[in-house]
């Protein structure tokens, strides 16, 4: 088996990236990434300690993020597992690196920088569900590379054509899986539970 293991190999089995590429990289949140953020509903956040790595999404309505100035986001913390993973990592080790999605769009982009936990009502009021649901934290983030990603994968793998969805009645619930891989736990009980979770207690 070949394996590379360090930097100077791994580049002379790739091509040299343009001078496009190498320039588009942007340490500012320009008027298209602005937009681009306002339209997107989901992102993933990928972070890393000593303890492990971790990579989450985040969803709500189109521009749930918050683009503060040039040169910060805050993402508010809604409802989740509660394991923390994120967070956790966060508070070892801020590098965070995000992925924003719009539905229908080839492109996503790419934001990396380092995040903090803010947790101050004043601050966290603007995320206001309904007035009253507030998150419990926002992860506040100071940009350091930005820039857009070709539609390549999204492309190869027809992310938003209808026609290539998997059929959901192929794969079992998530009740289901969680009933195979922990003992006493009631398959039905628990999807009807995740049912009324997201339909009444989403926030």
């Amino acid at each position: 088996m070949t394996t590379t293991t360090d930097s100077t190999a791994l580049r002379t089995i790739y091509a040299e990236p343009n001078e496009i590429v190498r320039q588009k990289v942007a340490h500012l949140l320009n008027a298209h990434a602005r937009h681009f953020i306002a339209l997107s509903p989901f992102l993933t956040i990928a972070s890393a300690s000593q303890t492990g790595t971790d990579c989450s999404p985040r969803g709500d309505s189109p521009g749930f993020v918050a683009v503060v100035d040039d040169r910060t986001l805050l993402i508010p913390d809604r409802r989740g597992n509660n394991l923390l993973d994120t967070l956790q990592n966060v508070l070892a080790n801020p590098a965070v690196g995000l992925l924003f999605f719009v539905p229908g769009f080839s492109e996503t982009l790419r934001v990396n920088g380092r995040a903090r936990i803010i947790s101050d009502p004043a601050r966290l009021s603007q995320f206001a569900i309904r007035e009253t649901i507030v998150p419990t934290a926002a992860l506040e983030v100071e940009v350091e590379q930005v820039y857009f990603h070709c539609g390549r994968s999204l492309i190869r793998s027809q992310l938003w054509n209808p026609e290539r969805r998997a059929d959901r009645s192929a794969f079992p619930s998530l009740g289901t899986i969680l009933a195979d891989q922990i003992a006493g736990v009631d398959a039905a009980k628990t999807d009807d539970n995740l049912e009324v979770a997201y339909t009444t207690n989403l926030y």
